[in-house]
């Protein structure tokens, strides 16, 4: 339920410039600061000359900050459901701007610099992130933050989405209203923050930076140091199934099918010969990196056709490759392992039914079967998958 209560908003002094701007700022339990932030953003509106509102997202608040706000010239929604996305997404639907700023309401950035983010949008941008990383003021952000966890989380974001941003969980970020239909936001906590980047750099939009100062909070944090950082990583990894599947899926088959020509090969590796053992383990790698990347697959799958998602890559490979090339490849694999279990049954018919050492060839028999099935089986997935794009196309 998203209510609204009707107050004031900015209005421009003469000359102002024809630009309309909602500053959101979501808010839970802030009565001590949502007051000066409301009227620093007004400030900031009124002093560049910009025809505006300030709109605050109250988030279930069990304190005075709703009123306050009010008060303080706030426009007002109510958002019950908790989380950090679930309160931007209601303030979203209600913002009026053409440019909507983004910005907490624990006093840590400037409204001040609320222009300068206009600014970019002005100039083309259509998503505008803060990078506070070159300017944290004593006492603002927690060592494990500043020196582990951002950077961390923002080297991900950049190795998996290549966004280019330095601070990837900057709170203050400006965007075009005409935007939001590209970026389909969708999550309700606090991977709302990565969400935005990552549907931003899918949707190839243009991404610029602005330097920001990093201020000390104003009350008590709201985030949980481990329990957020593993979200963000979470929705990093659950969004990006190349790196969670595909790639983890061809090294470990990759390293299976080397094991198993070292072994068949007589190969000498490290100084020494390898035998049954190395190749059980070989084998063991490649039957589970080829079940990876079948749920790679399926997950891209499912994210292009169920969630919309946009991947060059698989796109490319499902314009080339049918069921039929999935069913041949599988087929031909089970097929050779079916062979080479018919030349065990042959020696050992050949040996009177007597003892049999042919250890190597059967574990090699036994993982062409369960990987030619695995492929043969999940061509069929991902043709039932594919099903929504033909019935998507018909319609």
């Amino acid at each position: 339920m998203v209510e609204q209560v009707t107050t004031e908003i900015v209005e421009p002094h003469e000359g102002a410039i024809p630009l309309a701007v909602s500053v959101v700022i979501p808010c839970l339990n802030e009565a001590e600061n949502i007051a000066q932030c409301v009227k620093a953003a007004r400030a900031a509106l009124t002093a560049a000359g910009f025809d505006g509102e300030v709109l605050v997202v109250d988030n279930g608040s069990e304190d005075d900050s709703a009123e306050l706000a009010r008060v303080a010239g706030a426009r007002v929604v109510y958002e019950r459901r908790r989380g950090y996305g679930s309160a931007y997404l209601a303030g979203f639907a209600a913002a009026k701007g053409t440019y909507i700023v983004m910005a907490d309401a624990d006093l840590t950035y400037d409204f001040d610099d609320i222009p300068r983010f206009i600014a970019e949008l002005d100039a083309g941008a259509q998503l505008v992130m803060g990078n506070r990383m070159n300017n944290i003021q004593p006492g603002a952000m927690h060592w494990a933050h500043r020196y582990i966890g951002n950077p961390l989380l923002t080297g991900v974001l950049n190795l998996f989405y290549n966004t280019g941003v330095n601070d990837a969980h900057c709170g203050m970020r400006a965007l075009r209203r005409d935007a939001l239909d590209k970026l389909d936001l969708r999550t309700t906590g606090m991977e709302f923050a990565s969400e935005m980047v990552i549907r931003a750099a899918k949707a190839e939009l243009a991404i610029a930076e602005v330097e920001i100062a990093y201020h000390p909070r104003g009350g008590d944090s709201k985030l949980s140091r481990f329990r957020d950082g593993w979200r963000h990583l979470r929705f990093l990894l659950v969004h990006s199934p190349t790196h969670l599947f595909i790639v983890p899926g061809t090294i470990l088959a990759g390293v299976g099918a080397l094991a198993t020509v070292t072994v068949l090969g007589h190969i000498s590796l490290l100084g020494r010969g390898w035998d049954l053992h190395a190749l059980i383990g070989g084998e063991l790698l490649t039957i589970i990196g080829v079940q990876v990347l079948a749920l790679g697959l399926c997950a891209h799958a499912y994210g292009t056709y169920f969630m919309g998602e946009k991947d060059a890559w698989f796109d490319a490979m499902r314009a080339r490759f049918r069921l039929e090339h999935g069913l041949a490849v599988g087929g031909v694999i089970t097929l050779g392992g079916v062979v080479i279990g018919a030349i065990i049954l042959y020696r050992w018919i050949q040996h009177g039914f007597g003892s049999l050492s042919e250890e190597n060839l059967a574990i090699v028999a036994s993982e062409l079967l369960i990987v030619g099935l695995q492929i043969f089986f999940s061509s069929f997935l991902l043709s039932i998958l594919g099903l929504r794009s033909v019935a998507r196309d018909r319609s």
